[in-house]
């Protein structure tokens, strides 16, 4: 059977200035937190990544080419302001995002551009970064700043997965400082993201700029491991931690009773107090709410929780090292995977339905929200480039294929059910780096071959140019490079 996309729909590709740039230190860049953090660690450095500071072009032109009708970029803030604080401007950098549009311009692809992926300026996150009123007022500054800059960009994205920063900052400790089980100082850096978010959302709209806004999070359907009370509740808690305050925050405008009871419970289970909040705050949430463009989702995999009382335990797979991975959470659950249940070598479960079931839950639950995007899907491979590679080696990944086939199968469903799904980015444009793999997980429709920056296609960017031209998902992919 022949499943079809709409006709306005569009396709993506997906990158993070850090992730792809390189760059770190050319033409005035500030630090950001990563970047002592991992000269730390010694593990792998973000230089030179994709080297998309000098290569966007070329990246660009190979979209172009394959079908990708709209890129997701992200301003590196401290390439613009390189202590966060608008007092000390570095023009270079504002002049490289320029040329980056106009590239966007002269391929005919739109850019959807990030405002915050990940990379706080180092002197911010210094001072707590989002648990600082003074990073957060600096925030709204440079926001304000670009909308003005850029009049060029007609699409732009507040923040992306502020779930993610919360949590691996003060839960998890994968992201700097590196904290663990300090749940109240997750809770409160999410509503004040929350809160920020707004604020640029309110701001962007006074300005009468004629573009959209929106904000990107990171969503992982959470289901119980079985149908004990235990395990559903357990898996209400998860989900509040991860998701439904997010939601609730910024798609609504307002924190449901229900989801403030689940967030008190956790942080009385774990004797950490709640997170504060103001009137003038909870104002601004829900002057923003009804006032937001877009909802974009990365959905890679879901989770199931199961009932847990033991002690906190969180083991990263940061290697690809399968069956590795552990997440216990004091107060909230542990993560189980029920048997058939397919995973990639990093553990994340391969599970299209999660992907229809989050974009219906916005859908039902959120009818403040016009529309949705798939901001970032994809799946993570180890990839080598051939030994005997000419330049027109093409890198045969059927599992990304397949992978992909599956994911876009559930967002027609989902479409078809009434969900007003208007693109999808794929994760990700090109191979990148990775905050706590480094090189070695390959999600680009583009090979890069680091140590030399040379690219090559991959299968998957001419199934993916088939399906952009056509709009049609077919069964089976018939590969010609013609």
């Amino acid at each position: 059977m022949m499943l079809k996309l709409p006709k306005d729909f569009i396709m993506g590709g997906a990158s993070a200035a850090y992730q792809v740039e390189g760059a770190t230190k050319e033409d005035g860049k500030g630090k950001v937190l990563w970047d002592d953090y991992l000269e730390k660690q010694g593990r792998f450095s973000p230089d030179p990544a994709a080297d998309f500071y000098h290569k966007y072009d070329e990246d660009l032109a190979l979209s172009e080419k394959y079908g990708v009708q709209a890129i997701r970029v992200s301003i590196a803030w401290s390439r613009i302001f390189p202590n966060g604080t608008t007092d000390k401007l570095e023009p270079r950098g504002v002049e490289y995002y320029h040329k980056l549009f106009a590239s966007c311009k002269k391929h005919h692809i739109i850019p959807f551009v990030t405002l915050h992926h990940f990379d706080t300026p180092l002197k911010l996150h210094e001072i707590g970064d989002w648990l600082s009123p003074v990073m957060l007022d600096s925030f709204v500054d440079y926001a304000k700043y670009c909308f003005k800059e850029f009049p060029e960009v007609k699409y732009w994205i507040t923040i992306n997965e502020p779930t993610s920063m919360a949590i691996q900052q003060h839960v998890s400790g994968t992201f700097p400082p590196g904290e663990k089980d300090r749940f109240d100082k997750a809770f409160q850096a999410e509503h004040n993201q929350n809160v920020a978010h707004a604020r640029i959302v309110n701001a962007y709209k006074n300005m009468n700029l004629g573009g959209q806004i929106g904000v990107v999070h990171a969503l992982q359907t959470v289901y119980p491991f079985s149908d004990s009370p235990a395990d559903k509740h357990a898996a209400k808690l998860q989900d509040a931690f991860e998701n439904r305050l997010y939601l609730d925050g910024t798609l609504a405008g307002k924190y449901s009773s229900e989801t403030i009871s689940l967030v008190k419970e956790i942080l009385d289970a774990n004797n950490q107090p709640m997170f504060k909040s103001t009137e003038e705050e909870m104002k601004e949430l829900d002057k923003a709410a009804h006032q937001l463009d877009f909802v974009g989702v990365n959905n890679y995999f879901s989770k199931w929780i199961k009932a847990y009382d033991g002690d906190s335990e969180t083991v990263h797979n940061g290697t690809g090292a399968k069956g590795t991975s552990v997440s216990r959470l004091h107060g909230i659950g542990e993560e189980r995977k029920p048997d058939g249940i397919e995973t990639t070598d990093w553990d994340w479960s391969i599970y299209p339905k999660g992907m229809h079931d989050i974009l219906m839950r916005i859908h039902d639950e959120y009818p403040l929200v016009p529309a949705t995007y798939v901001t970032e899907n994809g799946i993570g491979l180890k990839e080598s480039l051939p030994s005997n590679a000419t330049d027109d080696t093409i890198i045969d990944d059927p599992k990304r294929i397949d992978y992909l086939r599956k994911y876009f199968a559930a967002i027609i469903d989902a479409i078809n059910d009434g969900a007003n799904v208007k693109g999808y980015f794929i994760w990700s444009l090109q191979d990148q780096f990775s905050w706590t793999n480094g090189y070695s997980k390959r999600y680009g429709l583009f090979f890069v071959d680091f140590p030399t920056q040379k690219r090559y296609v991959k299968k998957s960017a001419y199934w993916f140019k088939k399906l952009s031209e056509t709009h049609e998902l077919e069964d089976e992919f018939q590969f010609s490079s013609n």
